[in-house]
């Protein structure tokens, strides 16, 4: 495999340390530089497979860094990095980021989602944004892995001024339910989206998730957790090995426990869930 070039512009030293640190592997060639005019000067001479970016403090903000980024390498990937702003993450959705990751950075799943940046190909349209307003955001994505990832990583931004363990819940019960949509809803088929709303109150967070699947009945998936009997609470088990399938099972039993209601519609293919944050 040929060697990833990545880019990285921070006005701050020390974020290009860290970046060099978290990013460099043998396969990647990690350059930094402190502002926009060096790094367009610089993508305009150089192919680049990543930009890592902060606008906020190179003299640009986000949409005129993607716009100048998309004129020169049309192809390029950029991250977008910066302030804890919701408006911001949900912008740079908009303006086709990959991603957007507030500071401090958190390192495992910023790492994660580079690693993923590089190896995703066709995601420029796997995430529309309908509605962008942060009270109210809503989301049309493609029915595949890497476009759960992102738009997981866009709730957390969504997410990050309540308490880490409400926003923890909210985040895993999603991702869960968002998984569940992929691959039973969609049969993760990459030409299907998922509709998703993120609303919130003063006193609450609300998710609804639609997939264009066929739907199931709750009470007769035996193959998940949530369908246990009491006397059995592994019997998804050994159903899921009958039948072939992989491990698993517990993502509605699971979701079910992290937020304070959670229903699905009469055909099963739509999923409400509420989570108190105050």
């Amino acid at each position: 495999m040929s060697s990833r070039r990545l880019l990285t512009v921070d006005g701050d030293p020390a974020v290009h340390e860290l970046l060099a640190d978290l990013l460099k592997q043998e396969d990647r060639t990690v350059q930094g530089v402190s502002g926009g005019k060096e790094a367009l000067d610089l993508l305009r001479t150089t192919p680049y497979d990543l930009v890592v970016a902060d606008p906020g403090r190179n003299g640009l903000d986000g949409s005129k860094l993607m716009r100048r980024v998309r004129a020169v390498q049309p192809e390029t990937k950029v991250i977008l990095t910066g302030v804890q702003d919701p408006g911001k993450a949900i912008a740079a959705l908009q303006a086709h980021a990959y991603s957007y990751f507030h500071k401090p950075l958190t390192p495992a799943p910023f790492a994660e989602m580079v690693r993923q940046a590089l190896n995703s190909s066709s995601w420029k349209k796997d995430i529309q944004v309908r509605s962008a307003r942060p009270e109210w955001v809503t989301l049309e994505v493609s029915c595949k892995m890497d476009a759960a990832e992102r738009t997981t990583q866009l709730l957390r931004e969504l997410t990050a001024d309540l308490s880490t363990g409400v926003a923890e819940d909210v985040t895993v019960a999603f991702h869960e339910l968002l998984m569940n949509a992929i691959e039973h809803g969609c049969k993760s088929d990459p030409g299907k989206h998922i509709h998703i709303s993120v609303l919130r109150t003063s006193q609450s967070l609300m998710v609804h998730l639609r997939d264009p699947g066929k739907g199931f009945a709750l009470d007769r998936i035996e193959h998940a957790a949530v369908c246990n009997p009491e006397d059995s609470p592994t019997r998804h088990v050994e159903i899921r090995a009958e039948q072939g399938q992989r491990p698993g099972g517990f993502g509605i039993l699971m979701a079910s426990k992290l937020v304070d209601e959670l229903l699905y519609n009469e055909r099963g293919n739509e999923v409400f869930f509420q989570k108190n944050i105050r």
